[in-house]
């Protein structure tokens, strides 16, 4: 076991560093916040405890000796080690929770590449999700927000607007290249139609556009927003994509635009909360969540 006398001068082995990596004692002294001397005098100390040179001293400054280097990593690691286990030791600050209910496409084409600016960076909060389709009861106190997805008007709680979305036909560029340039909503009904639960958006679109929407049996129905998409890139058919929740997939090239006509969804994404909110945290990560979405919010009028 060592006793502290058989340890170097503690005081100089921060000196010794700071000469290693400035290359001189001036600038580690001004490294350090001290006189040219006192670096000088704490790196003779160290020199004097090893029994060895740790630099060459030259006009310019000075140069790690061999035994200097290998010396200065073995201090480096020790040092580090120290740190280490005083991390494992110190007590913790446990940062505050927040969950968050989502859907599953929404949570992965839009708030999973943004929750590291959600939970801040240092970590501020830790955001837990809940990925479901069903809408998260707040009376039960099982989620402090949520993200809704409809026209906003839901009892017993508040919400905020995140996002509006517009609705434009997609499709393969292999698909897209067999329906021609620009095709008419006509040729579009004709063509395999993809969709979720609800056909109300392609009815909306193609009636926009002066053409009716019959059901076929090319057409395919998918639980989930993701999979419409996933389909679509598949060349399955031809999808609404709701922008701007999906437009990574047009910014990649996987989907594209069949036509410049487009429709504003009237379905919307909304930040819900209970009525009445007043925890600092839950009403921090409403307003990050706000802000992330502020980009593409239109102004109010």
């Amino acid at each position: 076991m060592h006793s502290l006398k058989s340890l170097p001068p503690l005081e100089g082995l921060n000196a010794v560093i700071a000469a290693r990596d400035t290359g001189s004692f001036t600038a580690a002294a001004e490294r350090l916040g001290l006189t040219h001397g006192a670096v000088s005098r704490r790196v003779h100390a160290v020199e004097h405890w090893l029994g060895t040179e740790v630099f060459e001293r030259h006009g310019r400054g000075v140069r790690v000796t061999p035994a200097g280097q290998r010396f200065i990593a073995q201090v480096e690691q020790a040092l580090s080690a120290i740190s280490d286990s005083a991390d494992r030791w110190r007590p913790r600050r446990e940062l505050p929770v927040v969950r968050l209910s989502v859907v599953p496409s929404f949570a992965r084409l839009w708030l999973l590449p943004r929750m590291r600016a959600l939970q801040g960076y240092p970590a501020q909060r830790r955001v837990e999700l809940s990925i479901e389709h069903r809408l998260a009861d707040f009376a039960t106190g099982e989620v402090d927000l949520a993200v809704r997805y409809g026209k906003g008007q839901w009892r017993e709680v508040s919400s905020r607007l995140l996002f509006k979305e517009q609705l434009i036909p997609v499709a393969a560029p292999e698909l897209a290249a067999e329906l021609g340039h620009h095709p008419g909503a006509a040729r579009l009904a004709d063509a395999p139609l993809l969709h979720d639960s609800d056909t109300s958006q392609w009815r909306a679109w193609l009636k926009a556009q002066g053409a009716a929407y019959r059901g076929k049996a090319a057409d395919r129905r998918f639980e989930d927003y993701d999979l419409v998409l996933a389909a679509a890139k598949a060349g399955l058919g031809v999808a609404l994509l709701r922008s701007p929740l999906a437009d990574e997939a047009m910014a990649s090239a996987q989907l594209v635009r069949l036509t410049k006509a487009s429709l504003a969804n009237p379905w919307s994404h909304h930040l819900v909360m209970r009525t009445g909110e007043s925890r600092p945290m839950v009403l921090e990560a409403a307003a990050v969540l706000l802000a992330l979405s502020a980009r593409i919010r239109p102004p109010p009028l």
